[in-house]
């Protein structure tokens, strides 16, 4: 089994690198870290790991890295002689890890799922403990990890339809992974029941909750002052503000052109889109300025930058990670991914603020989350651009209804919390067992 794996493997992996390798060159900074890919890491971060108690964690995307750094900061809490080593597989989560953790962490990026680059990776950091955020299931990194007796831990574990298909057709393969998981700390009971259904071990499982509850809810120190910004382009505290959040390709364009329309009757009407991949943001900034959208980069703002009431109409965020200090400024928030492609967005950032909460028909990714708020009467799900239009201009004129979203949002958010405890004590019980010195709980 483990043969035939990396046969497929490694054939996949060398058809496909020049696309992979691609991809990375045309996000930017694809040399810094380069050669971690396979395992091979300088002197500094060797030097750093000697004679201490390592925990690996590992996430992939945006909204993972952003679990990841507030389970870290949690954790360090509750351990403070353990050493963090933190991996991600993109640019964009390394960027997010560099400017959100301090640099007494080790950052790291993941290694290519090969025998031999795992081993060499795993020799160098050389874990006490492995967790790894919501379901990254890598063969190899696994199998190594097995064969060196280091626990590994799922955080914020949940199965997608697709990934659960995937894992039963090929349970041969799999059943086997997940049943050597030591901790799988589960979002919710369905997700319990999938995770005991492809192979994992019952008494590893727990129903924890959703992480995402609390760090939506967790201080955030150092982050963005948008009171300023935005007072820079010219946008002041009667302003209605609509906020296109995790934005995909077409919802833009969408968002722009009906706030044109709107502004007829809200003359004062402010756009802020950010989009979920910055990368695109040229192109985005090309199509609305060739209809008439008079808009300004985020990273364009300089101390210096002054605009008055009316210049810019639009702020188009091309930086990472600052989403939820525009939020807070929200007058309706659209959550992106939900009407011109399929998965959705994370509407609990918004919801922690008490915003006004709109989704389009595909919240597939967070359909469990997307039902709480419906059914809590926490936010409006429209079926396409013409309804979401409706809904903006009824929201936008009746600040009462806005009001009763918010607070009902918010309640979604404070019923949901409590996951970061479940899920440190669920890795915290093993460290103590491996002389990890741990803080006491205070009575």
């Amino acid at each position: 089994m483990r043969v035939l794996y990396n046969i497929f493997f490694t054939i996949f992996f060398v058809l496909s690198s020049p696309y992979y390798f691609y991809r990375m060159a045309k996000r930017g900074n694809w040399g810094a870290g380069f050669w971690e890919r396979f395992g091979s890491y300088d002197a500094n971060l060797k030097q750093a790991l000697t004679n201490r108690h390592i925990l690996w964690v590992h996430a992939v995307s945006v909204g993972e890295v952003n679990l990841m750094v507030h389970f870290i900061r949690a954790l360090e809490q509750r351990a403070p002689n353990l050493k963090f080593v933190v991996s991600t597989t993109t640019t964009t989560g390394m960027y997010m890890l560099r400017q959100r953790l301090k640099p007494h962490i080790s950052k790291i990026y993941y290694p290519i799922d090969h025998p031999s680059i795992v081993n060499r990776a795993l020799a160098t950091v050389h874990p006490d403990a492995i967790v790894l955020f919501e379901t990254e299931i890598w063969p190899n990194f696994i199998w190594q990890a097995q064969k060196r007796r280091i626990p590994l831990f799922l955080a914020n574990a949940r199965l997608s339809d697709r990934s659960f298909r995937g894992y039963k057709r090929f349970g041969f393969l799999f059943r086997q992974l997940f049943a050597s998981f030591e901790g799988i700390a589960a979002q919710n009971q369905a997700a319990a029941e999938r995770f005991r259904s492809v192979g994992a071990r019952p008494d590893c499982i727990r129903v924890s909750g959703n992480l995402k509850y609390d760090a939506a809810t967790a201080a955030d120190p150092g982050g963005l002052d948008a009171t300023v910004l935005l007072k820079q382009v010219g946008v002041n505290g009667d302003t209605p503000i609509v906020i296109g959040g995790s934005t995909h390709d077409g919802e833009e364009v969408i968002l722009a052109e009906i706030a044109g329309r709107l502004r007829a009757q809200f003359p004062k009407l402010f756009l802020i889109l950010v989009p979920r991949h910055f990368e695109r943001c040229n192109e985005i900034a090309r199509k609305l300025r060739d209809s008439g959208v008079k808009l300004v980069h985020r990273t364009a703002i300089r101390p210096e930058t002054s605009f008055g009431p009316g210049e810019v109409q639009c702020l188009l965020v091309d930086t990472t990670g600052e989403l939820r200090f525009f939020y807070e400024h929200a007058t309706v928030v659209f959550i992106g991914k939900s009407l011109t492609a399929e998965g959705g967005q994370n509407p609990i950032e918004p919801g922690a603020s008490g915003k006004a909460i709109i989704f389009g028909p595909n919240m597939q990714n967070f359909a469990d989350i997307a039902r709480q708020f419906l059914e809590k009467n926490g936010a409006v799900q429209v079926p396409d651009a013409a309804a979401l239009e409706k809904v903006l201009r009824e929201l936008l004129d009746d600040k009462y209804q806005r009001a009763e979203l918010g607070r009902n949002a918010l309640l979604v958010v404070s019923e949901n919390q409590g996951a970061m405890d479940r899920t440190l004590e669920m890795v915290l019980q093993k460290l103590k067992s491996m002389d990890v010195y741990v803080v006491p709980q205070p009575a």
